[in-house]
């Protein structure tokens, strides 16, 4: 997720680039092997029995502002255990039935709890693999965004568009809505013609007649990364591999303005290895969407107000792209941990963005990076609790974490890390996370042990003060210099 409006930075990244000359258009066990964190943002208990596969079949009625269907869920009864425990909250249950006949099961939602929501409580037999239930959602579901005619670029179809991150999946789906969980999934959306539906998953490039659309995500992902859009779309290829949907009336325009997309998969894989999720799509919401971007796995979800006309704010895209290898394909396991998400998707960014933009205008961003975070720690407090890279959310919205902290002194961390051993060890011992990890959540822990392990002598890790960045408050002294010329003058 990028945080960072764009149009918050245009105006000073466009005075400092004015005067640029142009630049060219193993030591640690799986986690989920034997056993996932406790989280406490989740009711599920996936130490007993853990959903792998999930089937959706919905209808979007946008007079009644409800998705209305059946999520049907593939469990693996872990313990052999009598329940299946699930996240919901605003859900009405109409029906919960076990197996590919449907028989009846009972079933219990508990007492609602704030954020989280209310437990499903589900009764499944030791052998059962297959768990029914006939849901709908409320109007006021907090992950679905239902737009009128009015507020889109067309102004004569309605749209719809979900932001599942960070505990907001169980708010249009059941199910186990912790990123420790990862899961497959299928999906039937039934939309009103001419609109298009798109997914977090293979999508289609014309609109069907009969409003009926088929979806398929082979690889696994964590709920947080399931993402549903339905509008008067157009799509445009943009390269083999990329492309972009966008209303008819800005869907040209999209298209001018990300035609170096193809140039950023190919600068991060040569950094980081094969680009492993098929396509990279981008989706141009509306300007309602409340976000730069959200990194939903092959469609992108981005704000408007990225189409600058001069391409100068791209480094969004840079940033949504880089979390197909740190965020989707390695995801923390908790909120408390997601830092592992955005602090190594920043950094990722800002390598991407000096392969195709050159040295300085990746300093300019860095440098934007370093004020953001300065700003926050003096309104967080240096000596706060929420200043740590592994936080303690325990009791709270995770999205109170969801600060520059994580972002950017987690890409400062690693920079620091970079300039201690040199960028082609650092750069090989990255690769290793992530081919090591692939489609895997892993914890803080998890990575400051397998830094220590596979990278760092103890003379590195007395230098960079791994303890102190990750779990001591504030930015430590030691941190990089990160300076621009230009932002300097401008």
């Amino acid at each position: 997720m990028t945080l960072r409006n764009a149009a918050c930075f245009a105006a000073i990244l466009a005075i400092a680039i004015s005067g640029c000359t142009s630049v060219p258009t193993a030591a640690v066990a799986p986690l989920g092997a034997t056993t996932y964190p406790d989280d406490p943002h989740s009711f599920s208990k996936p130490n007993d029995a853990v959903v792998e596969h999930l089937d959706l079949d919905l209808s979007v009625d946008f007079p009644g502002k409800k998705l209305i269907g059946r999520a049907s869920l593939v469990v693996n009864n872990r313990a052999g255990g009598s329940e299946l425990w699930l996240d919901t909250r605003d859900l009405v249950i109409r029906n919960v039935t076990l197996g590919g006949e449907a028989s009846p099961t009972g079933h219990r939602l508990g007492e609602a709890e704030g954020v989280l929501g209310r437990p499903l409580v589900i009764e499944i037999e030791p052998g059962t693999r297959r768990v029914n239930i006939e849901y709908e959602t409320t109007p006021g579901a907090a992950a679905v965004q239902w737009l009128a005619p009015s507020m889109t670029a067309g102004g004569r179809w309605p749209f719809l568009f979900t932001q599942s991150q960070a505990i907001l999946a169980r708010t249009w789906i059941p199910l186990q809505d912790t990123p420790a969980v990862r899961f497959t999934y299928a999906a039937t959306i039934r939309v009103p013609p001419p609109l298009m539906a798109v997914m977090s998953a293979e999508n289609p490039t014309a609109a069907e007649p009969d409003g009926i659309y088929d979806f398929r995500m082979p690889q696994p992902i964590p709920s947080y990364l399931m993402a549903l859009a339905v509008g008067d779309l157009e799509f445009r290829a943009i390269g083999e591999r990329a492309g972009v949907y966008a209303e008819p009336s800005v869907v040209e325009k999209a298209a001018w303005e990300f035609a170096d997309t193809p140039q950023m998969i190919e600068a991060a894989e040569r950094m980081y290895g094969p680009y492993q999720w098929g396509r990279y799509d981008i989706l141009v919401l509306p300007p309602s969407f409340p976000f730069g971007g959200m990194e939903n796995p092959r469609l992108t979800f981005a704000t408007p107000t990225i189409l600058a006309g001069d391409r100068s704010l791209v480094s969004l895209v840079a940033h949504e792209l880089a979390h197909s290898w740190s965020g989707n394909l390695v995801t923390n396991a908790t909120w408390d941990d997601f830092w592992l998400n955005e602090g190594f998707t920043t950094y990722f960014e800002n390598r991407i963005m000096e392969q195709v933009y050159g040295e300085d205008f990746a300093r300019m961003l860095a440098a934007l990076g370093r004020g953001d975070l300065d700003d926050e720690i003096v309104e967080l407090g240096e000596t706060s609790p929420d200043t740590r890279l592994k936080l303690d959310l325990a009791g709270r919205d995770p999205d109170e974490g969801m600060t520059s902290v994580a972002y950017d002194k987690g890409s400062l961390f690693l920079r620091l890390i970079e300039q201690t051993v040199g960028r082609e060890r650092f750069d090989r011992f990255l690769r290793s996370w992530f081919d090591r990890y692939a489609f895997q959540s892993r914890t803080t822990e998890n990575f400051v042990e397998y830094l220590k392990q596979n990278l760092l002598t103890p003379r590195e890790q007395t230098a960079i003060r791994v303890d102190e960045w990750v779990y001591g408050p504030g930015v430590p002294s030691n941190a990089p210099v990160v300076q621009s010329e230009r932002i300097a003058r401008a």
